[in-house]
């Protein structure tokens, strides 16, 4: 943290952005003009002080290691904004990105009193769980009372499979086309018997199901599709006892039942692949990527913030990680628990080791032998070029191997997004390598490198 060197590019900071109007007003406050005071230690630490509309100026301070949360940067604004980052903190962080020096950098410096209290309690909250999570006398859950629990919560999971397959059985039976009469209402309604029945997996599948008929042609293949993803996962649930473990372990992350992390904890250098968000009107799920250097895994970080508010957990595109991570049961599941960290984010040349566009098939494929409800699967393709689908419409494009006949369609939605054209014009007509997922859909793209030397570039 002592050199300028080892500081993050402006995309990796607005790639911390809750949402697009904070992006666009941090960048606003990335420069000098608005700031004083400034600083950062080589402990991880930047803060400054930002001149708002009151008399004032909002104090700003950023834990970029955040050591004692292990959730990455961890942030603190005087501002009244409930979004996390605030403009404030992004502005502070995009000032502390810049080339021209403007917070100072030096590993003696000692943060003003306001933020230094800041860091204080968190530190001291940190160490006070580390002491009671290895205190002998911490009081262990009665395995007893969580048997019965588990025990009432899986009837009640049945009871609701059972309800499910008799409104499929209706649909089928009534016909696929009569669903389109029926509506929305009535699949919102079985979707709260889901959640009444503590199936979380299976209400957000049902929600799902009832928006198709409204998706556009060829709806009814989908929703006959959809119908027999929910039956299997339903019969995969009622007979789970003659289920290899691995595979009842992935019936039962897919219904919505929480499992603990098994295993061992991986310490890696991992590298921050991709983050994006998805959200509906209850939920905003964030997810983030990570490869690591050593291990040769990736893995998977899933976050949740209340409809409207991001996520806590955010980590730089392009930056390195010194972490511990520790898996989740299920088979072909990457989704894994951030533990430790050793350090801040860092810049890295550790790139991904990429594959060709048949092998991505090949292993997304592979991966659905393992789960047959997975959407997509994480793959870095090498030496692919952006490319338009041949015909009349520009809409559709391609990524085609350099060596080779074989392509990926990109998927409708992300042909759609601006991401697109940033990965075209990184590509210029040469070769790239993009990581993203591979799903039935195509190939949807969610960061990139140039050939040769160069920083990653989000495309999500």
């Amino acid at each position: 943290m002592t050199q300028q060197g080892v500081r993050w590019t402006a995309d990796q900071v607005l790639a911390l952005a809750p949402d697009a109007p904070s992006r666009k007003a941090g960048s606003k406050l990335g420069v000098a003009g608005p700031w004083s005071e400034a600083g950062s230690s080589g402990e991880g630490t930047v803060w400054g002080l930002c001149k708002g509309s009151g008399s004032r100026p909002y104090q700003t301070v950023v834990d970029i290691a955040d050591i004692a949360g292990a959730a990455g940067p961890a942030y603190k604004c005087s501002c009244p904004s409930r979004k996390f980052p605030c403009k404030h903190a992004l502005g502070l962080l995009l000032l502390w990105a810049g080339e021209d020096g403007t917070v100072a950098v030096a590993t003696d410096a000692q943060p003003p009193g306001w933020a230094e209290e800041w860091l204080a309690g968190r530190r001291k909250r940190a160490e006070t769980k580390r002491t009671s999570d290895a205190a002998p006398g911490s009081p262990v859950a009665d395995p007893e009372a969580a048997r019965r629990r588990a025990e009432r919560r899986a009837e009640r999971v049945t009871a609701g499979v059972r309800e499910l397959e008799q409104r499929l059985s209706d649909l089928l039976r009534g016909g696929i086309a009569a669903a389109e009469q029926t509506g929305y209402g009535l699949w919102e309604e079985t979707a709260a018997r889901m959640v009444d029945a503590q199936a979380p997996g299976l209400a957000s599948r049902v929600r799902e199901l009832g928006a198709i008929p409204s998706s556009g042609p060829g709806w009814p293949v989908r929703m006959l599709e959809e119908c027999a993803l929910l039956h299997l996962l339903g019969q995969g649930w009622l007979h789970r006892e003659r289920l290899p473990e691995a595979l009842a372990a992935t019936v039962r992350s897919r219904i919505g039942l929480p499992a603990p992390t098994e295993g061992p904890s991986v310490r890696d250098r991992w590298l921050v692949l991709a983050q994006y968000d998805s959200a509906d009107s209850k939920l905003t799920t964030r997810r983030i990527w990570l490869y690591g250097a050593e291990s040769g895994r990736t893995a998977l970080l899933l976050s949740y913030g209340a409809a409207g508010r991001a996520p806590s957990l955010a980590l730089p595109v392009g930056l390195a990680l010194d972490a511990e991570l520790t898996s989740y049961p299920g088979a072909g599941q990457l989704r894994a628990d951030l533990g430790e960290q050793f350090g801040a984010p860092a810049p890295t040349a550790i790139r991904p080791p990429g594959a060709r566009t048949e092998q991505a098939a090949h292993r997304y494929g592979e991966a659905l032998r393992d789960d047959p409800w997975l959407d997509a699967w994480p793959v870095t393709l090498s030496e692919v070029i952006p490319t338009p689908l041949p015909g009349p419409s520009s809409d559709s494009w391609q990524l085609v191997d350099v060596e080779g006949d074989m392509a990926l369609p990109i998927t409708p939605s992300a042909a759609s997004r601006a991401g697109l054209w940033r990965l075209v014009a990184l590509s210029g007509g040469a070769p790239v390598t993009v990581f993203g997922e591979c799903g039935h859909e195509g190939f949807t793209p969610l960061t990139a490198w140039p050939r040769g030397a160069g920083e990653a570039v989000t495309l999500c």
